[in-house]
């Protein structure tokens, strides 16, 4: 696997690190853990063995059975140097062990993100996804006794904290152990993955006992018998202490909750808290004194506000039920259809209800959250009309429960995140009634404005729902996006290597007057030799040796008159014969006409050798003028180039900024516009190869035609962020910018 991938970090963390003494009950578990995991890495191998022996059984060509027949011998011939390389490397983690949770967490999750990833080979590609499936599957499946004994390993070892836990056994180690074992097979990634599928059923499926053993070791060593623990400073819960009375205290996100988690609602937090001071100076500066004060006012309650507002209808105006999206994105003035409920009211005491600064500051931020979503260029149409159908939902929610603005893991929250970031890819283009994507949106938006009720579990239910959907979707474009890289890079190989034959043999062969037969033996029978040693070798040997055979051709049709040259001809001849036969056949040249062709082409050496006069060079003698001509042209061409050159250059830049997964908008001349995600770079023809949703090739541009359709305002990068994270970034701007 190649390096870059992020399979080799715990091997450089090992040889970084220095042996040192394991504790008593740490050796127990280790000898008891490599000794399990020997046992069930050999039901894998059989595994293995028995799947590529009924795989060649059913192959449907001899090649494809032959490559399954040596797959097994070669896994054979090194299944037990990878058995013992891959044990020796889980004992080696307890002795050094790697640092696991949330490190660990973002390394997975930007490996496992494809559309984020830069461009790596496509087997290798292929194999991070099973990897990380595997992973992210069994983390989940043996969450309480991983947690547990990551908590345990974390109080053994002096260097772990809580920042920085350690577990040998995570899944995350284990699999990057087997994947370091198995790099000495030379076998194709089909049985790579053979491998890795074995690997997970046998081994990772059934850790859980070896995972229950090594807590029940640590148990029985003392080290936190009963498991109530937050922090190594040995801070512990009783376990009589009531869930209630905990969970009311503790504010922030379970103490399971990875790192990333936490700082999404750190951010999201100090965000919140930011706009909610810059509301209030605006308030000061404005002198207006606290609603509690007045005496003519009543502030109304939590409960009498989400009462009140439960009179709304839920759309606002009416609609049609069946297309949601149709017509221009819904404006609602929230803050004056809350003034007029509060009108309606009566308070009983001839008071003026009014809300608190609370409630008033959070339907100011969602109406203010609504008009960047409104103005946000990076939503396609349909999907920011649907979203513009939500605001009363939306503030129904805020009302009851006040961290959507400050949890970033907020259901309703996630949800607007989700439906974006989905909805990204979507063109005004696209026939919505026929598509699944627009289908499922717009089934989300019409359930909430059905069914919501104030509970927020109908969010989350939703955002399940719709996960599960994309995940099913993604899974298949992102097989077709893989087979459209592989086509376009094979495509633009194929290229490269054709163009590079053609001007090879236009420059070699333009410099004489060829005889005929000859001239068609290199440009229409060797030039297909040289193609496809191109595409095997990439100019290594074989490609060296097919213009090799080139140049002795022309150097034998030479005259040759002095002795030491005439016996280096006799040398010459028979192998260049032999090399021009044998490269024709293996191309499958007309076999009717080779015979023939080598005939005349023997004849034509012999009569070379004979007269030392088969070809003539062909002069070029371009006359003084048009020499001088051109290069006053040529000079200003270039001076031309210069100016464009230095206008692009930003342009460029941006450009190179791009990464693989980013959206993009193009501009048709005719004003009609689609979006497409840049899906691969491929170096060789500085080619940017463009897909759309489905995985699909749309489009593909150099980094210079891309430059100049961003400067012409016909490209567009689009915003890749979390929807309401970029909302909220932008209502700071603009307080700041009042408050300034």
């Amino acid at each position: 696997m190649n390096k870059q991938s992020g399979i080799h970090y715990l091997r450089e963390h090992r040889e970084a690190g220095s042996n040192r003494p394991v504790p008593a009950e740490v050796t127990r578990i280790r000898d008891t853990v490599v000794a399990g995991l020997g046992d069930l890495l050999q039901g894998a191998f059989d595994a293995v063995d028995d799947s590529l022996f009924e795989l060649a059984n059913n192959a449907r060509s001899n090649n494809e059975q032959n490559r399954y027949f040596e797959a097994m011998r070669e896994i054979r011939i090194k299944r037990k140097g990878v058995e013992r390389h891959f044990q020796n490397t889980v004992a080696q983690y307890f002795a050094n062990p790697p640092h696991t949770g949330p490190l660990q967490e973002e390394n997975l999750s930007k490996q496992a993100n494809a559309d984020t990833l830069s461009l790596v080979g496509n087997d290798d590609l292929e194999e991070q996804v099973a990897l990380n499936a595997m992973i992210t599957k069994a983390k989940a499946h043996f969450q309480g006794p991983l947690l547990q004994l990551q908590t345990r390993f974390s109080q053994v070892y002096p260097e772990a904290t809580d920042e920085s836990p350690v577990n040998p056994m995570a899944p995350e180690h284990l699999c990057s152990a087997f994947t370091e074992a198995i790099q000495s097979l030379e076998i194709q990634i089909r049985e790579r993955l053979i491998l890795l599928k074995q690997f997970d059923r046998y081994v990772v499926s059934n850790l859980g006992m070896l995972l229950d053993e090594a807590n029940r070791i640590l148990i029985q060593a003392g080290i936190i018998p009963n498991f109530r623990y937050h922090g190594k400073a040995g801070k512990q819960h009783e376990a009589a202490r009531s869930e209630a009375a905990s969970s009311d205290k503790e504010e922030g996100p379970p103490p399971d909750a990875s790192a990333t988690q936490r700082a999404a609602e750190t951010g999201s937090g100090a965000v919140f808290e930011q706009i909610r001071q810059m509301l209030a100076r605006q308030r000061a500066n404005a002198g207006i004194p606290p609603r509690a004060s007045d005496p003519n006012v009543r502030v109304i309650g939590d409960a009498e506000l989400a009462s009140l507002l439960n009179s709304l209808p839920l759309s606002g105006a009416r609609q049609d039920q069946n297309n949601l999206s149709a017509g221009e994105p819904v404006s609602v003035d929230l803050h004056q259809l809350v003034q007029q409920l509060l009108s309606q009211s009566d308070t009983g005491d001839g008071r003026k209800p009014a809300l608190n600064e609370v409630d008033e500051d959070l339907i100011n931020l969602v109406s203010m959250l609504f008009e960047f979503i409104l103005d946000d260029y990076n939503l396609s149409a349909p999907v920011q009309v649907l979203i513009s159908r939500l605001q009363i939902p939306i503030l129904k929610v805020v009302i009851r429960d006040k961290s959507f603005f400050s949890q970033a893991t907020h259901p309703a929250r996630r949800l607007l995140n989700s439906l974006a970031r989905a909805g990204i890819g979507w063109s005004s283009s696209d026939e919505k009634a026929k598509d699944k994507l627009y289908g499922q949106i717009h089934n989300i938006v019409q359930r909430i404005l059905n069914e919501f009720d104030g509970d927020v579990t109908l969010f989350e239910t939703l955002n399940q729902e719709f996960e599960q959907f994309l995940e099913r979707e993604n899974r298949k474009a992102s097989l077709v996006e893989q087979r459209t890289r592989e086509s376009e890079r094979g495509r633009i190989k194929s290229q490269t290597a054709q163009q590079t034959v053609d001007n090879l043999l236009k420059q070699k062969v333009s410099r004489y007057k060829l005889p005929e037969s000859i001239h068609d033996i290199l440009m229409n029978g060797w030039s297909r030799v040289m193609f496809l040693a191109y595409l095997r070798d990439d100019v290594e040997h074989r490609w060296n040796a097919t213009v090799k055979v080139v140049d002795d051709l022309i150097w034998c049709l030479h005259p040759h008159q002095e002795d030491d040259e005439r016996d280096q001809w006799v040398r010459v001849v028979p192998g260049l014969l032999k090399s021009l036969r044998s490269g024709l056949e293996e191309v499958s040249y007309n076999s009717s006409r080779l015979d023939e062709m080598m005939g005349q082409l023997k004849h034509q050496l012999a009569e070379a050798f004979r007269t030392n006069a088969a070809i003539e060079a062909l002069q070029d003698s371009p006359e003084e003028p048009e020499e001088e001509i051109a290069t006053v042209h040529q000079t200003a061409v270039e001076r031309q180039q210069e100016l464009e050159d230095a206008a692009i250059a930003e342009y460029v830049a941006q450009i190179d900024g791009i990464e693989i997964g980013n959206w993009v908008e193009f501009r048709l001349v005719n004003g009609a516009n689609f979006r497409c995600k840049l899906s691969a770079i491929i170096d060789e023809a500085d080619c940017f190869v463009f897909v759309n949703r489905m995985g699909l090739k749309v489009i593909e541009k150099t980094r210079i035609e891309l430059a100049h359709e961003m400067r012409r305002g016909r490209l567009t990068l689009l915003e890749q962020g979390a929807l309401i994270d970029r909302a909220l970034d932008a209502v700071v701007g603009t307080l700041r910018s009042k408050t300034a």
